[in-house]
Order: structure tokens, then sequence, then C-alpha cells
């Protein structure tokens, strides 16, 4: 015989201190190394920006999708931990902070921004209608106006019907989501496109979008994971049970392997054609170094995760999803590096310039998370759906 959670009217939402405290350090330490890394190694550090960039935008853009795919599917499982992607949608305007420093190192990052190497070389003069400064900056503007205005009405109307608990705001977020699914496949492939690939602009995949995708989406999802059981352990969020948990970790071990299979896909379909255009990208990740990275990665972000959550009791198993949440983060800045660094430097090296950017991306998720739940209820008490979340079972 089932029981029956319930949530309280107006469930603790006080977040401690010390997440701001430690929040709060992260980001001013991150911040410092951050800035010594511009001031003596510019160039790289301009290249970490964009590793940083493209993992917050995996993590707060991914956390949007998750929501717009609650409302489109008509989910019923995440109603109670969806306050917590939309708390991480609040990333998207901070993405303008990150974006800034980029546009002053475009000459460093991108080869096709030189004048002279375009005049030269025709594949680059035939990609210059789309690689080009303003056509370029005309749509990284674009891609941020779609996320943080998106972001921001599914928080609005969620935030909103706690209060009047009106069911036409259900509605009204389908019809929104309905609009931002093909939106979010567009942007979010562009900017693969801008930020990635065209790092090396002679090089080309149909396959790169989607692959972003696949790490983005496992990465938003592994966020939400570790926030929410920290919080179901912390007393936060009262009503989970172990079938909302096997959810979640049933979602990162899909996205585990869907990324797998993109990743295979890849290179498989590169190697099969054998094309020089072609291989030469996978080739300088399979030589000076870069192989042990290609190696861990594969190791990372699907041998280890697969393993420990294939067992059934591993995804309810509280620790182990903590575990792989932080471990799939990791493989997640992994993963970007492999992709981005390759391009400034050839032959691995590993700065001390890497060490500042993630501790700038956790203090800002910490402070994000910790300002929303004084602002918001950290359930959504006001979705019709909430009770039979709360009653899911398996």
């Amino acid at each position: 015989m089932s029981t029956t959670n319930h949530i309280p009217a107006a469930p603790s939402k006080s977040l401690p201190a010390s997440v701001d405290r430690i929040g709060f350090g992260l980001l001013a330490f991150g911040v410092l190394l951050v800035s010594a890394s511009f001031a003596l190694q510019p160039v790289r550090a301009s290249f970490d920006t964009v590793i940083l960039y493209l993992f917050m935008v995996a993590i707060g853009v991914g956390a949007i999708f998750l929501v717009a795919l609650e409302h489109i599917s008509g989910a019923v499982w995440s109603v109670p931990m969806r306050r917590i992607p939309e708390f991480l949608s609040g990333i998207a305007p901070f993405l303008i902070l990150l974006i800034l420093p980029l546009f002053m190192h475009l000459h460093d990052l991108f080869h096709w921004m030189h004048v002279d190497a375009v005049k030269a070389d025709p594949v680059l003069a035939g990609k210059s209608p789309y690689l080009n400064v303003q056509f370029f900056t005309i749509r990284q503007i674009a891609f941020l106006a779609v996320w943080i205005i998106f972001g921001l009405l599914f928080v609005r109307n969620s935030t909103k019907q706690d209060v009047t608990r009106d069911g036409a705001i259900t509605r009204s977020n389908i019809r929104l989501a309905a609009a931002f699914i093909p939106l979010f496949a567009i942007t979010l492939t562009f900017t693969a496109f801008d930020w990635g690939m065209s790092l090396e602009a002679h090089w080309f995949s149909t396959i790169y979008g989607v692959y972003f995708f696949s790490g983005s989406v496992l990465a938003a999802l592994a966020t939400t994971t570790l926030i929410v059981v920290l919080l179901h352990e912390k007393g936060h969020l009262p009503g989970l049970r172990r079938d909302h948990f096997y959810s979640l970790g049933a979602l990162m071990f899909g996205f585990v392997n869907f990324w797998a299979y993109i990743a295979f896909s890849q290179f498989m379909l590169v190697w099969y054609a054998n094309l020089p255009e072609e291989t030469y990208w996978f080739m300088a990740r399979w030589q000076n170094g870069w192989q042990f990275v290609s190696v861990l990665l594969i190791a990372m972000q699907f041998v280890v995760p697969y393993i420990v959550l294939l067992p059934q009791e591993a995804k309810m198993d509280l620790r182990k999803l903590k575990i792989m949440a932080i471990w799939l983060l990791a493989a997640r800045l992994v993963d970007l590096f492999w992709l981005v660094m390759p391009t400034h430097t050839p032959t691995l090296t590993v700065s001390w310039t890497e060490i500042g950017f993630p501790f700038v991306g956790i203090g800002m998720i910490m402070l994000l998370i910790s300002w929303k739940s004084k602002r918001y209820n950290l359930v959504p008490i006001g979705d019709p759906k909430l009770q039979r979340g709360l009653d899911f079972h398996l």
C-alpha cells in the first residue's frame, strides 16, 4: 500500500550561511586566478574562458531544456524537484559576463578573424559569409537573448503559480516549451559550431552539434542531481522518495550511453571515410600527449559511469548519485578541454591558468542557488501536478 507525501505550504528554504561564504570564497579565489591568467598568459586564458563559457552554457541552457522537457512531455515525477533546474536557468544572464572577455580576444582565438588569412585561403573565404565578426556577434546576442528570455518566462510563470495556483499557467508553460525546444536545438548547435568547431575552421562535422547537446544535457542532469540530493539530505526537499532518485539516475545513465553512441558515431564516420580534411582533427587528439586525454575521456564519461550506474540499486543510492554527478561534471570539463585546447597547444600541456576557471563556475552556481532560494520556494507548490509528483512510484 503506497503512502502519500505532502509538502508543507511554505517549505523551509533558507540554506545555511556557509553556502554563501563558500560560494563567495570560491568565486573570489577563481576571479583572482583568472585575472592573473589574463595578465600573464592572455591567449591561453582566452581558450580557458571558452571552456568555462561552454561549460556554463551546458548547465544553464541545459537546465532550461530540462524544464521545457517536463512541460512538453507532461511528466509528473520531476515536478517536486523542478525548481532546481529553474534556478539553474538563472545562469543565462551571467553568461554575458563570461562572453565579454572573449570578444576582446577573438583575434587570438579564431584564425578566420585574420583578414589576410581569409584572403589567402579559399576554404576560409568560402565560409566567410558565415564566419565573420559582424554575423558572429549578431548570433551571440540572439542566442543569449533567447536563453535569457525563455529562462525568465519559465521561472516567472512557475513562481507566479506558487501564489495564484492557476492551472492556466501550466498550459502556458507547455506552449512556451513547444516554442523553446526547436530554438534550443538551433541555438545550442550553432553555439557549438561558433565556439568549438570554428576554432579549427577547416574542419567540419555534421554530428558536432548533437555531440555537444548530449554532453550539455548530461552536465545539466548531473548538476541538478547533485543539488537535489544535497538539498534532500539537508531536509529541504523532504517529499522525495527512492523512485524519484531512480529516475534521475536512469536519465544520467541514459545520457551517458547516448553521449558514447554519438561520440563513437562521429569518430567512426570520419575513420571510415578517411578523408584528410576530416581525419586531421582526430589525429591531432591522438598524438603529442593528447592520446592520454582521449583515453581518459572515454573512461571518465562512459566506462566508469556506465559500470557504476548500471545496477538498479545504484540509481537509488544517494551517495553513488552524488559521486557520479561530480564525476560527470569533471568529465564534462575534460571533454571541453579536449575539444578546445589542442587548437592552442598541439602538444599537451596543463597550466596553472586552468585552475581558477572551475572555481568561478562553482562559486557562481552556489551563490545563484542560495540567492534564488531566499526569493522563491524550493518546490513549485502551486503546480497542480505536484501531489501526483510526490506520490510518484515506479
